[in-house]
């Protein structure tokens, strides 16, 4: 008969404490809205070592960043995009809209400062949204810096869009976020929205918690412009780079994004806990 061997645990193991449960990550979804002229891949192709950054960062604190990058919906053709020259020959270029990869979140009229398909932009962000589960916050740069200040103030409790169709975006916004306002709101290169009939969306000042990022050099987005969106909001946290017009993505400027993150995320949660249940 083959012998059996008996393997005994070491003396050791058997005083060892049994090892704590591994702490789940809360997710934090993140919308991400890329400038104008730009789509949600390249936005992404641009801040992927920024994304990384910050999901590294933030792991040790049981978070989980997932980024969500949509493209606006108006396709814009070449004479759209600034700095375009006509050919000199005379001749036109291919201008059909179906071969350009460039797109906004709005138009704005030239006559009038109208922001034009606005409500096809926000109804894109609204369906995002709803796909998405809720999020938690918004990043933009430039137009969707811009475009971040909007969806932040329309998701607040209380503001009242005018009347007609054309603000139906506002009720899905809404819906699609669970009735609930974001976290927090990131902006670079942003500005204020001048029309008129978003006078709405600023007054009150927005009080979802944003942090503003100002190209020192930027040429793009005059500063007055992004100082007028962050006069509008309460309590900014705004911050200058010695850059242009374009999103940091060193150690240096991203960490004051992940400590913002890190600390709205945990306010919130913090919040939702100590909440009565009724």
């Amino acid at each position: 008969m083959a012998s059996q061997t008996q393997t005994h645990p070491h003396p050791q193991a058997a005083n060892r404490p049994p090892k704590p449960p591994a702490v789940p990550k809360r997710s934090v979804k993140i919308l991400m809205l890329h400038g104008y002229t730009q789509s949600g891949a390249l936005f992404r192709a641009k801040t992927r070592a920024l994304e990384k950054m910050l999901q590294k960062s933030l792991a040790p604190f049981h978070l989980a960043p997932t980024m969500i990058y949509p493209t606006g919906p108006n396709r814009l053709r070449p004479r759209d995009i600034p700095g375009y020259q006509p050919p000199e020959d005379g001749s036109v270029e291919n201008d059909d809209e179906d071969t350009s990869d460039s797109w906004a979140w709005w138009r704005r009229d030239d006559a009038t400062g109208e922001y034009r398909f606005l409500k096809e932009g926000m109804t894109r962000l609204a369906e995002t949204i709803k796909e998405a589960g809720g999020v938690d916050g918004v990043l933009g740069f430039s137009q969707g810096g811009a475009a971040s200040g909007i969806v932040a103030a329309a998701l607040e409790e209380g503001r009242q869009p005018p009347s007609g169709e054309e603000w139906s975006w506002v009720k899905a916004l809404r819906a699609a976020n669970g009735h609930k306002p974001l976290k927090f709101a990131v902006i670079y290169s942003g500005f204020f929205a001048p029309p008129e009939n978003l006078d709405w969306l600023y007054g009150p000042k927005i009080k979802t918690p944003t942090l503003h990022f100002i190209g020192g050099l930027d040429t793009v987005v005059d500063e007055t412009r992004t100082q007028a969106l962050i006069d509008r909001c309460l309590e900014p946290i705004a911050l200058t780079h010695p850059g242009g017009h374009y999103v940091p993505i060193n150690k240096e400027w991203v960490m004051p994004l992940v400590s913002f993150v890190k600390t709205q995320a945990e306010k919130n949660s913090e919040e939702a806990v100590a909440e009565p249940k009724i």
